[in-house]
């Protein structure tokens, strides 16, 4: 006996055995649908309810001859329930259920024998009209029956849904069979169908979004002959016709720039990228992305347009800009804005060795700083990376509400403008929310010589043993000398703005299909 096979295994074989000895296909190739479940229930839920008999004889008479009094619906079998010669069973298309209601004089007796082996879990397909029963419940009254498909797996628990995260996450569809049928949970608990509905509303409303404004939606290469873009660890990949080693997108920033250069004044990219990194609550091996650039622009035209986004995104989305997450109500009518430095000294736990703005870009005080707060660090860290770990150490885990954080050093920003009054620092700016870094902008650095000579400064930190540092694109160099007009760029993380939109405490519950180790078996 298999690791699935068991009593109810084998019973529904048997079923499926026997359905098929009456004559009918083990799998149809169609069924001849009229009206989808959720269509039917939102149109004409509002007629359930108990009511005194003459109005619920009225409404029956009315929905007697609803859409024709014809109505064929097909759906996946959640509850069911027998007696004597007839029977109830709820049907779901994913997303609402609708009550079926069968007799044996209305559906024959090889419809009445094809309903004995079915089993939870089938999908079948219904011909019938509608009507409220006596309790109040918006039903189909069946006249006929259809087969379409056994389930030879018994369902997940149909009252709380999936909670073995392993199971969550290495089976999604069992986690969305359970979902579309969740019986008992808290009141603003979406079910994991309801959250990836509410991921593609998301991606929907920031397409439209930004198409009309005047921006092209683009496509560029997710295997590329050099990992550049960001400070990732790539992953590597082998193309054997042209002989070539090629590494899977970590982002599509230097591409979308040479689109600039051509002339496309506003692009965007919705894209996934793929970095070869560690795995967290916050960190998938392969995720999406909303990147976009518009010429003739800086960093604080994003922030304004950032903000415009999401709060936009919230109120179409969610219908409120008072978002749950987690403990927090995070509230999108109300930004901060602050540099790193000020961040840093603003959450600095001890008032006394809390240090100076000048302190935090000067080497020793940087390290008296990460002692004083016990940060291990590597000492081959810059000052721009030392104070870039002290500031995720000390402000990050306050940042909740949404937080700009700007003026980054030069050191953690190789592609970014400097800012004209001070060099050690550049035009860029980091959103945060729910202690999340969500998007990343800046002023683009369009001065081909600089930015050959801050590719070289990665390069020697390559050398020193960091394997994130970005590579030297010489065809990137060669586009920039043809001329950037005064560009600004953005990417958004699709992912970690979904969990903060749904409540999801992981990013593997707002991905489909989330990277896990090899399953094993005892």
């Amino acid at each position: 006996m298999s690791e699935q096979e068991n009593d109810q295994t084998q019973q529904r074989r048997r079923n499926l055995a026997e359905i098929m000895e009456m004559g009918h296909a083990a799998y149809p190739h169609r069924f001849g649908q009229t009206h989808p479940i959720t269509e039917l229930v939102e149109r004409y839920q509002a007629l359930a309810g108990k009511r005194e008999e003459a109005e619920m004889a009225s409404i029956n008479e009315q929905l007697r001859e609803a859409e024709g009094g014809k109505i064929l619906l097909a759906g996946r079998i959640m509850t069911i329930r027998t007696m004597g010669k007839a029977a109830f069973a709820h049907l779901t298309d994913g997303r609402h259920r609708l009550q079926i209601y069968m007799r044996r004089n209305d559906i024959g007796d090889d419809g009445w024998a094809l309903y004995q082996r079915l089993d939870l879990g089938d999908w079948i397909g219904v011909e019938g009209y509608l009507f409220v029963t006596k309790t109040g419940e918006l039903s189909l009254h069946v006249t006929r029956l259809e087969f379409l498909t056994k389930a030879l797996l018994p369902m997940p628990d149909k009252y709380h849904g999936v909670q073995e995260k392993e199971i969550r996450y290495r089976q999604r569809y069992v986690d969305l069979i359970a979902s579309g049928s969740v019986a008992e949970r808290l009141p603003d608990e979406l079910t994991s169908r309801e959250v990836f509905e509410r991921r593609a509303a998301v991606i929907r409303e920031i397409r439209h979004f930004f198409d009309e404004r005047g921006y092209i939606e683009v496509e560029t290469p997710m295997l590329s002959p050099l990992a550049t873009g960001a400070a990732a660890r790539p992953f590597v990949t082998h193309h054997h016709a042209l002989d070539i080693t090629l590494y899977a997108r970590i982002a599509p920033e230097l591409y979308l720039k040479r689109l600039v250069v051509g002339g496309f004044d506003k692009v965007y990219e919705i894209n996934r990228n793929f970095r070869n990194e560690g795995i967290s609550y916050k960190h998938n091996p392969e995720f999406t992305m909303l990147e976009w650039y518009q010429a003739y622009s800086d960093y604080n035209d994003l922030i304004r347009l950032t903000q415009e986004m999401i709060t936009t995104l919230v109120d179409k989305v969610c219908g409120t800009r008072q978002i749950v997450y987690r403990e927090h109500v995070i509230d999108f009518n109300h930004w901060r804005r602050m540099t790193m430095r000020e961040a840093v000294i603003e959450y600095w736990p001890d008032e006394g060795t809390r240090p100076t703005p000048e302190g935090l870009m000067d080497r020793a005080q940087l390290e008296e700083a990460a002692a004083a707060i016990d940060l291990s660090f590597d000492p081959r860290l810059n000052d721009g990376q030392l104070l870039g770990a002290i500031f995720e150490s000390v402000a990050e885990p306050h940042l909740v509400h949404p937080t700009f954080i700007t003026e980054f050093p030069t050191d953690l920003s190789p592609l970014s403008k400097q800012k004209v009054d001070d060099p050690r620092f550049v035009d860029r700016f980091e959103l945060y929310i729910a202690n999340m870094e969500v998007a990343n902008a800046f002023s683009e650095l369009n001065d081909p010589a600089e930015q050959r000579r801050r590719f070289e400064e990665q390069a020697s930190q390559r050398d020193k043993g960091d394997e994130e540092a970005m590579v030297l694109d010489e065809d990137y160099l060669r586009a920039l000398s043809y001329g950037m007009p005064p560009t600004a760029g953005e990417g958004v993380g699709i992912d970690r703005l979904v969990m903060i939109l749904t409540n999801q405490h992981s990013i593997r519950d707002v991905i489909l299909f989330p990277h896990m180790r090899p399953e094993t078996k005892v």
